[in-house]
């Protein structure tokens, strides 16, 4: 552990009196009466806007602490939560010797090797990696995004010291609930992650499989030749950055439109490829001429499970028709809600929270803010919340209040709500679709059977009683598809006699 770096953070943390922030509310506020410069340091921020200014002053590492923890809203207080998604991750470049000295030593030979043309001056630098653009000797314009020089040993150093100063954080009355322990580990595993270029890569390719052909997003193309665990070399794309609006009117950009795609891109994410781009935010996406969106960055990427999928699907939908008996059944479903918490005390929680939040006009809703809503009302029963979901409803309400700066009529219920039909539906299809095709494997399944009943040679009881078993499970689902189509029948007929 530095003990430079330690008196440094400690003077950081006395000069924006965050030692009055944590001891405030304590039995250990007395102490602040006994140092000098409570009398003598004083300050006109508010306690949110001090941790902030301390996070930004201690450097890329705790910026970037500081934007995990603005993803965790249900931990914080929140002046706290709102304040943190205000951090910036940008820093002062880096010598551009020692980003051509990583690139070669990664490329194994001089930059003339792969590139014709080269840009010593940045195009931007943030607190992991800095961006150089370049021209392959195919003539592809590409950029260059290269891993600030021993930052590994940097972010070593002040993940100890994060550790260190948890001990300390303990001492206020809500350090233990926070569990920054476990904050600074999760954070431990994303970050170090991010330094490796060969992730982000496989992130971005996955994500240009996902809306390969697709007009809704594009993804720039990851030079797999180029590129190692250090650098990273991508096609260069142009665009306008979406937060600015004047000049995409300039541009004709249709930004009623915009705001319902960056809507549908979300939720085809999440519920059609089952991942989710975490980082979208307004630095990392811009818009093409014809109006496309363009993501950038691909560093955070988390994936969802079935179980969070299911949760989710049935959460919005039911929401959508302020079913509150629905979102109380699907927690029972899943088995959150504890055998002592009745169902329908926890329905009548969940309406007494969104019921008023309704009663507004639509466009004045924020479906990110009544997700949450829910989530913190489903902790006062004591249903655990995956962590993942609060990001997700992270990223929700990023693009939530992008769409609402573009366009400040978007209803997202009504942009959200055919998406999630659509998409549904195409999976019962599919489901359908798998069932018949196994239906048809039935009659020679049996064919099979008989043929080895005629065998003498058959006497294991064991495998005859497997393929009984089988056959019965296949009866069923052959009855079950049966009625299913039948009911589909009946229900086309009616339709067509309305």
């Amino acid at each position: 552990m530095s003990l430079f770096r330690l008196i440094v953070i400690l003077k950081t943390i006395l000069r924006y009196r965050l030692d009055a922030v944590l001891l405030e509310n304590t039995k250990y506020k007395f102490i602040l009466w006994l140092l000098p410069w409570h009398f003598l340091i004083r300050t006109k921020y508010t306690r949110a806007q001090r941790i902030v200014l301390t996070l930004e002053k201690l450097g890329p590492i705790f910026i970037k602490f500081g934007q995990t923890l603005s993803t965790r809203p249900d931990l914080l207080a929140d002046d706290i939560a709102n304040e943190l998604t205000k951090l910036q991750d940008a820093c002062p470049p880096f010598a551009t010797k020692k980003a051509i000295a990583i690139i070669e030593k990664s490329l194994g030979g001089s930059l003339n090797t792969a590139f014709k043309d080269f840009e010593k001056k940045p195009l931007a630098s943030a607190s992991i990696a800095q961006v150089h653009t370049a021209t392959t000797l195919n003539g592809e314009d590409v950029v260059i995004k290269v891993v600030r020089p021993n930052i590994a040993k940097k972010i070593k150093r002040d993940i100890q010291l994060l550790y260190f100063l948890v001990k300390f954080l303990n001492l206020h009355p809500d350090g233990k609930r926070l569990n920054l322990s476990e904050l600074i580990k999760e954070f431990e595993g994303i970050i170090f992650n991010e330094l490796n270029m060969l992730f982000e890569a496989a992130n971005a390719s996955k994500l240009r499989q996902n809306f390969k052909n697709s007009d809704l997003l594009y993804v720039p193309k990851v030079n797999w030749e180029l590129t190692s665990r250090n650098i990273l070399v991508m096609e260069r794309v142009y665009g306008t950055p979406i937060n600015q609006i004047e000049k995409l009117k300039q541009k004709n950009i249709d930004l009623k439109k915009l705001s319902t795609q960056g809507v549908e891109i979300f939720f085809t994410q999440v519920f059609k490829h089952k991942i989710l781009h975490a980082d979208m935010h307004l630095g990392k996406i811009l818009v093409s001429d014809t109006g496309q969106y363009i993501a950038l960055d691909f560093g955070i990427m988390g994936s969802l499970s079935k179980d969070d999928l299911g949760y989710l699907a049935k959460n919005f939908l039911a929401f959508f028709n302020r079913d509150y008996k629905g979102v109380a059944e699907v927690h029972l479903e899943s088995g959150w809600i504890p055998s002592h918490i009745d169902p329908i005390e926890f329905e009548t929680a969940i309406r007494s929270v969104c019921e008023p939040i309704f009663n507004k006009p639509l466009k004045e809703i924020s479906f990110g803010k009544v997700l949450l809503n829910l989530f913190q009302e489903a902790k006062k029963f004591d249903i655990q919340v995956q962590p993942q979901l609060f990001l997700l409803d992270k990223t929700l309400l990023n693009i939530e209040g992008l769409g609402r700066q573009l366009n400040d009529e978007l209803d997202l219920w009504q942009t959200a709500k055919p998406v999630l039909e659509t998409i549904f539906k195409k999976q019962q299809k599919k489901k359908i679709k798998t069932q018949l095709k196994e239906l048809t494997k039935l009659p020679q399944l049996t064919l099979e059977v008989l043929t080895q009943l005629k065998q003498p040679q058959v006497t294991n009881t064991k495998e005859l009683n497997q393929i009984a078993a089988q056959l019965k499970t296949n009866n069923q689902q052959q009855k079950i598809i049966i009625w299913l189509l039948l009911g589909l029948g009946i229900l086309s007929i009616y339709l067509v006699k309305i």
